[in-house]
């Protein structure tokens, strides 16, 4: 293989390759591998730019064998930015003489999605075993101690029915996450009323209103306002954000849906609460799982932390935005557009 022929064939990879001849030496290079070493590594032995020994080994073994050979590793940009690579290492014949392609396949959002499994997992484990433990526990006290003792019975009893009602929220909660996520690259093709929708949720929340001392005041325009939507988890979204408002409202939530006309027609609706309001650096996260901007207050009044992260995916598949405004002491707008019909 010509020179001017590997150059050509490393240019056309998408990801980082080089060719190192059977001495050792790096005779060819493209330029995704000049951002990682530097445009001089053509020339120099291959071991003092990648000399941990997990792709020294793979290096000696692809020359033994002349089978092709992996290697994980980690690279470190002349920027001082580490980031792990896989190294595959395959022998070549060329006319010119033996040769070895390492191409490097950037593992970066393979051990990013790792970790958010590991940590969803860790959340899911940590949400489920305080409740359950709390269950456990007055299970034991009730066999023993507090048996004979009717009011002890009766206020543990309604501590277990309120800590597994906890439980069902959260199991409820990752089925309706885990049933978005799987819908969510398939465009919904019904034509939807939002206004609708909205009213119904309001319905469904007044006496959990009521109960919180928190009026709802709902403002719609008498006409429909059409979307193309998945009318089932349109109403999600309307009761988890107006859920969530009641319970940081303030005593009032204002509940807006109105259109915009204009080149592009977009049906917003928009959930205000007159709450305590949220500091800037939290809101960013707000629609990551299990994130809460106050933990023990979220959990005291029925949260499982995954209400913001159900309405995010159920945005994104109706190909809509999602803005959180927020002001501490000023309460909490959150706004969501979709495009209408």
């Amino acid at each position: 293989m010509q020179s001017i022929e590997i150059q050509s064939f490393l240019a056309a990879l998408p990801m980082p390759a080089l060719v190192v001849d059977g001495g050792g030496r790096v005779v060819a290079a493209n330029g995704l591998v000049d951002v990682l070493f530097g445009p001089d590594i053509v020339g120099r032995p291959v071991a003092q730019s990648l000399r941990q020994p997990s792709f020294l080994a793979a290096f000696g073994q692809v020359t033994q064998s002349r089978l092709p050979q992996v290697a994980d590793l980690t690279v470190t940009s002349p920027g001082g930015l580490d980031t792990a690579y896989q190294a595959t290492l395959s022998w070549l014949d060329a006319r010119a003489g033996a040769a070895i392609l390492v191409t490097l396949s950037d593992q970066s959002e393979q051990i990013a999605t790792h970790e958010i499994r590991r940590e969803f997992v860790a959340n899911v484990s940590h949400e489920l075993r305080t409740p359950l433990t709390a269950i456990i526990g007055f299970i034991e006290t009730l066999a023993g101690p507090a048996q004979a003792d009717a009011a002890a019975r009766t206020r543990f009893l309604d501590v277990m029915r309120n800590e597994a009602d906890r439980m069902a929220r959260l199991i409820d909660d990752l089925l309706s996450l885990s049933r978005v996520e799987d819908n969510e690259r398939r465009r919904p093709r019904d034509h939807v009323d939002l206004s609708a929708e909205v009213r119904g949720a309001c319905a469904i929340l007044s006496g959990a209103a009521s109960r919180a001392n928190v009026t709802l005041t709902i403002s719609t325009p008498p006409e429909p306002v059409l979307i193309l939507g998945d009318a089932e988890q349109i109403r999600q979204l309307a009761l988890n954000l107006i859920e969530n408002a009641i319970k940081y409202g303030g005593g009032r939530v204002d509940i807006t849906v109105h259109s915009d006309t204009g080149p592009d027609p977009q049906a917003i609706l928009s959930v205000r609460d007159h709450g305590d309001g949220i500091a800037a650096h939290h809101i960013p996260r707000l629609t990551e799982r299990f994130y809460r901007v106050d933990a023990h207050r979220s959990r005291a009044i029925g949260g499982t932390g995954l209400g913001l992260a159900i309405v995010k995916h159920i945005t994104n598949r109706h190909r809509g935005r999602l803005r959180i405004d927020s002001q501490l002491g000023q309460g909490t707008t959150i706004c969501v557009t979709i495009p209408s019909v």
